[in-house]
């Protein structure tokens, strides 16, 4: 149940003292160092600035190399840092740009993961946890989605989500090293650019800013599973803490719960007290109509549950925002 956060019965001692993170600048990859930092872990952050979230946030705690996953140099971060875990976020994540562009989408999600599997084969880390996608499950066979849903992705970007996924577990096989998938539902939150996949509560509060009109694609009953950033963010510290049940193990992290876009529509309209100015398109093609994801395995697994209703996690959102802006206007 979304908004029930269980507590962590069994979680063992941090074993692995320094964690790097890929993408640690990013939208999700901030909100992780910052879990990790608030936790007391040594953090050290690999980011090429290309995906930086929106309020150019990086946590002063955190040690910072500036390189793209895909670079030989990323060699020496390993070998300076010495990390016990990697938390892998660096990705190329526009789903329209990896209908245009597969081969980069296909060099970054697919060659950056092999290099950085690559180093922690070489540097003898314990353990990697890598954030994939809702997307490489396509069109949904039934609802709600579970881990051994086929996986049939329907863009280039589910494609170059899903492929790392067996090579994980093919260097977990031939190398002994560990790890943790975790497939991400929607996710929202400050610091949220409005570019990239699944970032339409961004998107919405944009042109709500910029005095636009909300575009929604067909009817706006199309639903979604949407689960807060900080629940996420949580997910990825618990699977590097959490007992040997997570290890090479693949679990959904989502709210679990389907809400349409009409209905975000209308709880931001609530929470601000405007009124919200909508057109309504013709669908896209391949949009997919309904989807949430079934998190069941990892409540069991990893004790994790979402911490935040969609109304109380669009709030903070929302807050965040208004904040960042009365902060540039100063």
């Amino acid at each position: 149940m979304c908004g029930t956060n269980t507590t962590l019965i069994g979680r063992k001692e941090f074993f692995y003292l320094k964690v790097l993170v890929t993408g640690g600048l990013g939208f999700i990859g901030s909100h992780v160092v910052d879990r990790l930092i608030r936790d007391g872990i040594e953090t050290v952050i690999a980011d090429n600035l290309s995906g930086a979230s929106g309020s150019c946030y990086r946590n002063p705690s955190a040690v910072l190399y500036v390189n793209d996953i895909r670079d030989e140099a990323l060699d020496d971060v390993f070998d300076r840092e010495k990390p016990d875990a990697v938390i892998h976020l660096a990705a190329q994540i526009d789903v329209s740009e990896s209908q245009r562009n597969p081969l980069f989408d296909a060099n970054v999600n697919i060659f950056g993961t092999l290099n950085v599997l690559r180093l922690c084969e070489v540097h003898r880390v314990q353990k990697i946890v890598y954030a994939s996608s809702a997307a490489v499950y396509g069109n949904p066979e039934y609802l709600s989605i579970d881990e051994i849903h086929p996986l049939n992705p329907e863009s280039c970007y589910g494609v170059s989500k899903s492929v790392p996924e067996s090579y994980i577990r093919q260097f977990a096989s031939m190398h002994g090293l560990k790890y943790t998938i975790l497939r991400l539902a929607n996710v929202y939150g400050p610091r949220q650019s409005s570019h990239g996949e699944a970032g339409v509560v961004s998107v919405f509060l944009d042109r709500m800013e910029q005095g636009k009109d909300l575009v929604i694609y067909g009817d706006g009953e199309q639903t979604r599973d949407f689960v807060y950033v900080e629940d996420v963010a949580q997910a990825f510290v618990d699977a590097v803490r959490a007992d040997e049940r997570v290890d090479n193990q693949t679990m959904n992290i989502s709210c679990g719960i389907a809400t349409s876009i009409n209905t975000i529509v209308g709880m931001i309209g609530d929470i601000t007290g405007q009124k919200v100015l909508t057109t309504y398109e013709q669908a896209r093609s391949g949009d997919i109509l309904h989807s949430y994801l079934n998190n069941m395995k990892a409540q069991k697994l990893m004790f994790w549950s979402p911490g935040h209703v969609l109304n109380q996690g669009l709030e903070k959102t929302i807050a965040a925002r208004l904040t960042v802006g009365r902060a540039v206007g100063n």
